[in-house]
């Protein structure tokens, strides 16, 4: 029975999803197609995409779905209850202003942003939820508070290095998950991100300064990402660690973020919030 004429049950939320020729996209597309709980109403793409004009069912190589990919966000993201989006920082900005205006759920998995970009997304969130991470998964987001609870634990005799290693198309580093990570021990410290971190390292770097929280980024393949944290004293380590192996997990934390964000005012989210952590 569609959405018109079940009159016992609300209608179920219209999600836009964001450059839907891209791999998370059709993965996100797929899956709302599917969703017993979501609807699909929207699949945007940037001009001069093959796919726009094409109705995304075709496109994907399935079935008709009633959705034509469109490059026009001003009329898609206006009937949407949702919007789930992983592409650029311009991009997400210029989103963010058009889900503030329809008050509806910005749930952002784009990463590389600057804090030019951050401070417009804070003064979206004024007018609408904004679900941002830079991991969607349930795993990350206990390694990340796994990795609160260890920094504030240990002394800063311990040094803190996050490795990460991601796909060969992957076009920002660190990844945005290694920067959570980063930050979340340096939260664990008392301190901020900005004042310890250590970008990778080339040449001759001297001694490695105490306190500091490094970084390191590997590029090659179809990794779908690792993520390291290693806490090093003299004589021993700890080792913490997520290994993704199927995209699908950020999709599913989206999607599973659209709908938690339904009855919440306007504000900046992230995935603790959603997974109650």
């Amino acid at each position: 029975m569609s959405d018109l004429q079940n009159t016992d049950q609300p209608p179920r939320p219209g999600v836009v999803v964001t450059g839907a020729s891209g791999r998370m996209g059709q993965m996100l597309v797929r899956l709302i197609l599917d969703h017993p709980e979501l609807r699909l109403v929207g699949a945007l793409d940037r001009p001069g995409q093959p796919w726009i004009g094409q109705d995304i069912g075709t496109a994907l190589g399935g079935a008709p779905a009633g959705v034509i990919v469109s490059d026009d966000a001003v009329t898609a993201i206006a009937q949407a209850q949702a919007v789930i989006d992983f592409t650029t920082p311009d991009a997400t900005v210029g989103f963010a202003e058009l889900t503030a205006q329809a008050r509806a759920v910005h749930v952002i998995g784009t990463t590389g942003l600057e804090p030019a970009h951050l401070a417009a997304l804070e003064a979206a969130a004024r007018h609408a939820p904004i679900i941002r991470a830079g991991n969607m998964s349930l795993g990350v987001n206990l390694l990340v508070g796994l990795t609160r609870k260890v920094a504030a634990a240990l002394g800063e005799d311990w040094d803190i290095e996050v490795v990460e290693s991601h796909h060969r198309h992957k076009v920002d580093a660190p990844s945005g998950t290694a920067l959570m990570l980063g930050e979340a021990a340096a939260e664990g410290r008392g301190t901020t991100l900005d004042d310890v971190r250590t970008p990778a390292r080339e040449g001759i770097t001297g001694a490695r300064e105490p306190g500091t929280i490094g970084f390191a980024a590997i590029r090659g393949g179809d990794v779908v990402g690792e993520h390291d944290v290693i806490f090093a004293a003299e004589g021993e380590r700890i080792v913490l660690r997520h290994l993704a192996t199927d995209r699908a997990i950020f999709a599913r934390g989206a999607i599973r973020a659209a709908l938690w964000g339904q009855d919440k005012g306007p504000g900046s989210y992230d995935m603790h919030d959603v997974l109650g952590l």
